[in-house]
């Protein structure tokens, strides 16, 4: 009997880095199933760049960017070639993760190719379809045709029961994300700012919602807190989006307490995460992660579909007005005991095993018994 070929989708940099520690988990038990790793290619550079950290590479390619292209096109290109690997190999899962164009396009080829899907990071949801664009629109769609749903807490998994769907195929997992975390955290020594003795504040904004006015207010706050605190050392890290770069560089690129760098690879940013003492971020990546190490986030965002933080109090919603971000920041970096408070906030997100669950779970749809771990709930 042959074994089961298994598809990992990704096709971003955060995907990359959630579906890592769940391919690495599948290639524990080749001896019984194929764990292919499928990039559409979204992001190239830095979607190699955070898989090397992991000791991995794309099994295929499908190299679909192009400069300049629509959601559309996009779309259409990930499918054709989503479908023609699907017709090839015949797998026996396709799995996805979180809210891309490729998690999208993954869910639709499999239920074309009458495939089952599951989805990794799922029953996130914001109160409106349109926000964030078009993340909220594709996670939604993916959970259509799931046939095992992956949420990572409890509350993600009441979204997806309210939505009437499958409550036998919905299993709170714990993010992969902290997996991922884990895994890096433990290797290589601390390599940022050994010589500074101050505080290091962490930019990173990138979503589609942010750009433009809201970017510059961003980055107009970030520069007043440095201005405001000479004990900082504010490091943003660039998305490579020229839409981005345009807006930042302009305003945070001339003052001797602001570094602006290159997307670090993944096992750095997680040092740098670390060693940071306040991070603001509109990232749904670093909402999860940063408070694995006790940093306080500031989210730069009027929604967000990871309310379990804010709820736990590792993270506060402050939007992009430039003075509710000054305001919110002040508070922390001003005030020791109110810093305390957000540091010490326990993380709802995971412990480190949900690439074990996710494993055990496909396997067992597949009639494979493999050794099993209690659910995070």
């Amino acid at each position: 009997m042959s074994k089961p070929t298994i598809f990992c989708v990704i096709g971003t940099r955060p995907e990359a880095i959630k579906v890592a520690p769940v391919m690495l988990e599948f290639k524990k038990f080749s001896d019984v199933c194929n764990p292919l790793l499928i990039s559409t290619g979204q992001h190239k550079e830095i979607l190699y760049q955070s898989l090397a950290t992991f000791g991995l590479t794309p099994d295929e390619d499908l190299a679909i960017m192009q400069h300049g292209s629509t959601l559309a096109q996009v779309t259409c290109r990930a499918l054709e070639g989503i479908d023609r690997l699907i017709a090839q190999h015949e797998p026996a899962y396709v799995l996805g993760q979180g809210d891309t164009t490729t998690t999208l396009v993954a869910a639709m080829g499999a239920f074309y190719r009458n495939v089952p899907f599951g989805h990794i990071e799922a029953g996130l949801r914001t109160d409106t379809v349109r926000n964030p664009f078009p993340e909220e629109y594709n996670r939604r769609v993916a959970s259509v045709s799931a046939d095992l749903h992956f949420p990572p807490t409890t509350w993600s998994r009441d979204n997806l029961l309210r939505e009437h769907h499958d409550p036998s195929k919905i299993f709170v997992t714990g993010n992969t994300g902290i997996d991922a975390v884990v895994l890096a955290a433990n290797q290589g020594e601390q390599p940022w700012y050994p010589d500074f003795t101050g505080r290091v504040v962490l930019l990173t904004t990138h979503r589609r919602e942010n750009w433009g006015e809201p970017q510059k207010n961003i980055a107009k706050a970030a520069l007043e807190l440095v201005n405001r605190y000479p004990d900082i050392l504010l490091v943003a890290a660039m998305h490579p989006n020229p839409t981005v770069r345009e807006v930042l560089i302009p305003i945070l690129g001339n003052h001797d307490r602001i570094k602006l760098i290159e997307p670090p690879e993944y096992e750095l940013f997680v040092k740098l995460m670390q060693r940071s003492s306040l991070i603001l971020s509109d990232s749904g990546g670093v909402q999860e992660e940063a408070p694995a190490f006790g940093i306080p986030v500031l989210v730069l965002r009027d929604t967000t579909e990871r309310p379990e933080g804010v709820t736990a109090g590792t993270a506060k919603l402050v939007g992009t007005v430039a003075e509710r971000i000054i305001d919110e920041g002040s508070a922390l970096l001003g005030d020791p005991a109110a810093y305390k408070a957000m540091a010490n906030a326990v993380s709802p997100y995971g412990d480190g095993k949900a690439s074990e669950r996710i494993r055990y779970l496909v396997l067992k749809s597949l009639g494979i018994e493999t050794p099993a771990v209690p659910m995070w709930d």
